[in-house]
Parts: C-alpha cells; sequence; structure tokens
C-alpha cells in the first residue's frame, strides 16, 4: 500500500536528509521531541512474515490476509502462514513505506525485507526524537517492545523465555540459537476462541493427575509418585522442589521410555473415547498425540493450566514461565527479542535441561486480563512489563475517537474496516491491513464510516 502524497513528500525529505549525513551514520544526537522534524507524523510500515508449519494456511489464516494486504502480494494456498511481525527485531524487521532508496546491509535485506528499503530500526535510529524523551533514556535508540499477530492450526512447542541475565549467558554461548541477549516478557490478546497451555497446575490438582494418569506414574516410578504425593501443597518451596524434580524426571526420559507410555494411554483414552468420557485434558492429550506422535509434550500436558481465551481476553507470560499456544489467533506482544528455550511439542532445537533449570515452577491458574476501559471504544490491557501495553480499539458505522498523547512512539493495526487516522501534522487514509508508525506526544484521531477494528502497540505508559 503506498502512502498519501504528504505522505511521500514527509519520506523523501527524510531521504534527502539521510545523505547529507551519511558520513556519521549511526551516531546521530538525540533530539528533544519539539526540536523533531517528523513530530506528529504518521508513517506506514510494510511488515514481515513467517511461515512456520504449526501456522493456518492460505486464506484460512488471519497473518495470511494482513500480510497480503500489507505488501499487495498474492497468498499461496498451501503454504502456512503462522507470524506477522511488526517493529525492529532484526529477524523479521518493518520498512519504512515510500522512501526512494534503500539502506545497504540493511538488517533483513536479501531476506523477507528485499527492496522495501529503509528499515523502520534504521529510521528510528536517524530521528531517535520520534521515541520521546523517556523511552529514549530508559531504553535507547531503539523500539522496546515488538508485536505480532499469530494464526495458529497446531500447537506450538512447550517453551519458555529466560530472563535477562540467562538470555545473555545463552546468547554468548550459542548466539546461532538465542539470538540477542534481551528478555522476552510477553502477552497473547485474544482475537478469536484461543487455547494454550499456560503454568503449572496447582498440587492438588498434581496429585489428583498421578490418580487418572497411571501412564506418568510408570515414566517417572513409584518413588517419585510418593513424593508427590506425600507433600503438602501449603509447603511452597517444598512442593517447588518436588515438581522440579517431577518435570525433569518426565522430560529428560528416554523416547523408549515416552513413546511406550505414550502408546498406553493413548489406547486407553481411545477405548474410554464413547463421546462424553474423556476430561478436557485428556481430549488435548489425543489432539496433540495426532500432531506429535511418540512426543514427551503430550504427558507434559498434563502438568500444565489449559487456558482458553475468549476474544479480548489476555494472557500475560513472565520470563522462565512454561507455556504452549494450541490454537486460535492472537495479538502476541512482547519485549524485542527472539529468545526461546524448548523441550517438547516441535521439531526444533530442544534444551531440555536448559529449561528445566530455568523454570520458576510457580504454581496455580494464571491470571487473565479483561483490560480497563479508556472510553466506550478502546480498552487498554497493561502486563506487569515496562516494555510495553496494547490498546483495542473497536468503532462502531459512523463513530470517532481520540486517543490521547502518551510519551512513548507507537505501532497501529488495522485489522478491519476502515476509516481516518490523523495527528495535528498528518491525515491517513486507513484500511485493514494497514501498519502505521506514531512518533511519541501525539493525539490520534481516528474516524470511521463503515467500522473500524485496530490495535495499538506501546511502552507501557505506568512506566512512563
Amino acid at each position: 500500500m503506498e502512502p498519501n502524497a504528504s505522505a511521500s513528500t514527509v519520506m523523501t525529505a527524510i531521504g534527502n536528509k539521510r545523505k547529507k549525513k551519511s558520513k556519521s551514520k549511526g551516531k546521530s544526537k538525540s533530539k528533544s521531541v519539539s526540536d523533531c522534524s517528523v513530530r506528529n507524523r504518521i508513517v506506514r510500515l510494510k511488515c514481515s512474515v513467517k511461515n512456520y508449519d504449526w501456522g493456518k494456511r492460505g486464506d484460512e489464516s488471519g497473518v495470511a490476509r494482513l500480510y497480503g494486504l500489507n505488501r499487495g502480494v498474492e497468498i499461496e494456498e498451501d503454504k502456512p502462514y503462522a507470524e506477522f511481525w511488526m517493529g525492529t527485531h532484526k529477524n523479521g524487521p518493518s520498512y519504512v513505506s515510500g522512501l526512494p532508496e534503500k539502506v545497504n546491509g540493511d538488517e533483513g535485506e536479501g531476506k523477507d525485507g528485499g527492496d522495501c528499503g529503509l528499515s523502520l530500526k534504521s529510521w528510528i535510529e536517524q530521528n531517535p526524537c520520534v521515541l520521546g524523551d523517556k523511552v529514549l533514556a530508559k531504553f535507547g535508540s531503539d523500539l522496546p517492545f515488538l508485536s505480532k499477530v499469530l494464526s495458529v492450526e497446531r500447537a506450538l512447542s512447550i517453551q519458555a523465555h529466560p530472563d535477562k541475565k540467562l538470555a545473555a549467558v545463552l546468547h554468548k554461548k550459542q548466539p546461532h540459537i538465542y539470538k540477542d541477549e534481551n528478555h522476552k516478557p510477553e502477552m497473547a490478546l485474544a482475537l478469536t476462541d484461543f487455547e494454550a497451555l499456560c503454568g503449572f497446575i496447582s498440587h492438588e490438582e498434581l496429585k489428583e493427575v498421578f490418580k487418572s494418569v497411571p501412564e506418568i506414574v510408570e515414566v517417572v516410578g513409584r518413588s517419585c509418585a510418593d513424593k508427590v504425593l506425600g507433600v503438602n501443597g501449603s509447603d511452597g518451596e517444598k512442593a517447588k522442589d518436588v515438581l522440579h524434580f517431577l518435570f525433569s524426571e518426565i522430560m529428560t526420559a528416554s523416547k523408549d521410555v515416552i513413546s511406550e507410555a505414550l502408546s498406553r494411554l493413548i489406547s486407553r483414552l481411545n477405548l474410554k473415547n464413547d463421546g462424553i468420557g474423556l476430561t478436557e485434558k485428556e481430549k488435548l492429550a489425543l489432539r496433540l498425540e495426532t500432531q506429535y506422535p511418540a512426543d514427551v509434550g503430550v504427558m507434559a500436558a498434563f502438568l500444565l493450566n489449559h487456558i482458553k481465551l475468549k476474544p479480548g481476553e489476555a494472557l500475560y507470560l513472565g520470563a522462565n514461565e512454561p507455556h504452549a499456544y494450541i490454537y486460535g489467533e492472537c495479538i502476541e506482544c512482547m519485549a524485542t527479542s527472539d529468545n526461546v528455550v524448548r523441550a517438547g511439542l516441535t521439531t526444533k532445537y530442544l534444551d531440555v535441561q536448559i529449561l528445566c533449570s530455568m523454570l520458576t515452577y510457580k504454581q496455580g491458574f494464571p491470571d487473565i486480563l479483561q483490560g480497563e476501559a479508556l472510553d466506550m471504544f478502546t480498552t487498554r490491557y497493561y502486563p506487569p512489563f515496562d516494555e510495553f501495553e496494547v490498546d483495542r480499539c473497536i468503532l462502531p458505522k459512523g463513530t470517532e475517537t481520540v486517543l490521547p498523547s502518551v510519551p512513548s512512539p507507537s505501532i497501529f493495526l488495522v485489522f478491519e474496516g476502515r476509516g481516518m487516522m490523523s495527528t495535528i501534522s498528518s491525515k491517513e487514509m486507513i484500511v485493514e491491513g494497514d501498519v502505521l508508525f506514531t512518533p511519541a506526544d501525539s493525539e490520534v484521531s481516528i474516524s470511521t464510516t463503515s467500522g473500524l477494528r485496530l490495535y495499538r502497540t506501546g511502552v507501557n505508559s505506568r512506566l512512563l
């Protein structure tokens, strides 16, 4: 999608300005927002896609729809479209639309970006004032958040994201696997009915699992089971130690032991499956086993909470918490990182020992965020992390709203509909698939004659 004439003129001016400063590239001095030449300007972005095999295929995928509209490309019906990335991470950069020239050697060039032009990251480095003084001082000249849309057809891996200290260690030891030094707290905001595994079940539920899933006892042994059954859930540290031991025993069991135990488990569940005889977790185990036969993650799922989100509900995931997305579509927002430690339900690289050692082993059902109403159209989701927050704005036909300025840059995704977005300095027609960047301290007005649904990601305003 091409920007309108006013936006194109602004981008051309920025590009010409860059030529004059080529010798000092990457050494731009910070300017206050009041001195920023692109203050309050709306900037259009071209974004990246990931075709992981767990993604929904063709026109069944919301990611495919958004990517096709955003980039003006044809969607391949037999290809999975899993993630739509909006941000500055080098593994899936966004590009500023309308700039006439390309930065040689820019992140992503020759991969997903091709000849898209100047990356958002490079543009921000040349115009750090768009971040706002507070964000620039705290996080440096880059966006601290990464926003995605996920279209999940089959389960992702059982995984966790390292905290900052561990991320730095892993990146130093295995930079080809752990791509950066940052932590990756994240939040999933459901676009459709959405399923996930997240965190460990309570100790009382764990005891029930040992009674109802004898195959787990066969894997870990009677002595391990007795340890679990002999602990009082109110004894927090001891319960954590026992859970740590149990989970490690399951995840490090030999492939032959897991394969034989799962074969017996699945046979038993199939015999029991008369339409009403299975629990929700047993039904899930059957689904997961069809996707990942003989995988230890099928058995580990019995130890994790099965979460079902309705559209508009959100789940946040701190560092070192086990989780796996199962099915549905969501907005996923996180600190700018791509670090994942996996241990099951995947064909990708497994780091079981690291995963088992890094987890918090916190037990109990996680908090579900309902968001806080900013006005009759907009709901804001504040996770307990500094790097990001998400606004969900649903405008019925013939309505308008104003999003007050915040001391943070924002990325907007137009998920459905069409309308108009304006600041004091620019005005843009917007349609589904559009992704737009606004600098810090920009008051944004949005209107629609047909109905509109959009999402905004920015730095957590409670921090600023």
